[in-house]
């Protein structure tokens, strides 16, 4: 994906949405001895902490913009797009190594990120500024279409299978937003339960599954309608999503209850949890299905879990309030 590779092409993007007042290329941070590092986003600390996967050892942490929360691969996977949402700012990392490749500056809030399945848009949620913005993508250029207001706290987003809608968390206003990517407008907004945050749409663009964090259930939403149709009793907390890779399991994290449920996509039913304490979030998975990798946000950890006991098997000190997670051998998003 040229435009977040390429120097020249990302300067003219942004500059072109009025957004550019500084680009500038980090003396690159140690590369890590192996080709698969683990990124691991300490939001408190500003800081990203890279392991060893085989060793779970530490490679390096090194300084980044304040409140690096979330993070995902450009579509060409040639770079690890970081969110730095105080901090006003996008980090581009090397996805195998870690290894700093480039920052651009003066992105306001981007709390969470996410590109349409077409990849013609690519959004940007302002979670303190309730906003999101909106940005076009023609294969080239990234041009700034809309800058839209949105009730409350914007968190976490999905989209449909043909790109059309976006669906946006409102963790303030308690409530689900639908915005036509075509007009750049809220279709719809409706309530979804206290404080909302992990949304997943289920690979046959069926159902969403919405993390109802002030509660204890997973929300299942026929969007067409508009409504509930099921709610899933999980754990106190529930908040993110993770799908196994086999399109048929996803894991949803319970940060309160400390404990990850394991969810049946056919039946729509819970299937089990795995014991994780200390405010489990975000979770990443190894390209086997075999072990999880998860943020434990309030014991400045991460946890490696063995998927077919169902149990930790490896803790490892990181920074404070660990959140986003990330390695290039992972398993599928579906």
């Amino acid at each position: 994906m040229p435009v977040f590779v390429r120097r020249s092409v990302r300067c003219s993007v942004l500059a072109a949405c009025g957004l550019l007042t500084a680009f500038s290329t980090f003396a690159a941070a140690p590369a890590a001895a192996i080709g698969n590092a683990v990124v691991v986003l300490n939001s408190r600390d500003a800081t990203i902490t890279l392991l060893d996967q085989a060793t779970y050892k530490e490679i390096n942490t090194f300084p980044v913009g304040k409140e690096p929360h979330h993070l995902m691969p450009t579509p060409d996977n040639k770079s690890l797009i970081v969110a730095a949402a105080t901090g006003n700012s996008l980090l581009f990392l090397d996805p195998k190594s870690g290894q700093l490749q480039s920052q651009v500056k003066d992105i306001v809030d981007p709390y969470q990120i996410g590109f349409s399945p077409n990849q013609k848009w690519f959004i940007a949620n302002g979670l303190r500024l309730d906003r999101i913005d909106i940005y076009g993508y023609d294969g080239k250029d990234l041009k700034l279409a809309k800058r839209l207001p949105l009730p409350s706290m914007p968190s976490h987003m999905a989209f449909t299978a043909d790109s059309a809608l976006a669906f946006i968390t409102l963790q303030g206003s308690d409530e689900l937003a639908a915005v036509d990517l075509a007009t750049q407008k809220v279709k719809w907004t409706m309530p979804i339960g206290k404080q909302p945050a992990g949304v997943y749409m289920t690979p046959d663009n069926k159902y969403l599954l919405v993390g109802v964090m002030g509660s204890d259930y997973v929300a299942v939403v026929d969007w067409r309608t508009q409504k509930i149709v099921k709610k899933i009793k999980t754990g106190d907390g529930a908040h993110n999503f993770r799908p196994q890779g086999d399109n048929r399991h996803v894991f949803v994290s319970n940060r309160v209850a400390g404990s990850i449920n394991v969810l049946d996509l056919n039946t729509l039913e819970s299937t089990g949890s795995i014991a994780v304490p200390g405010g489990p979030d975000c979770m990443e998975i190894t390209a086997d299905g075999k072990t999880m990798w998860v943020t434990q946000r309030w014991l400045k950890r991460v946890s490696v879990i063995d998927l077919d006991t169902r149990k930790v098997i490896k803790t490892i000190p990181v920074g404070r309030s660990p959140h986003g997670i990330y390695f290039n051998n992972r398993a599928s998003e579906l």
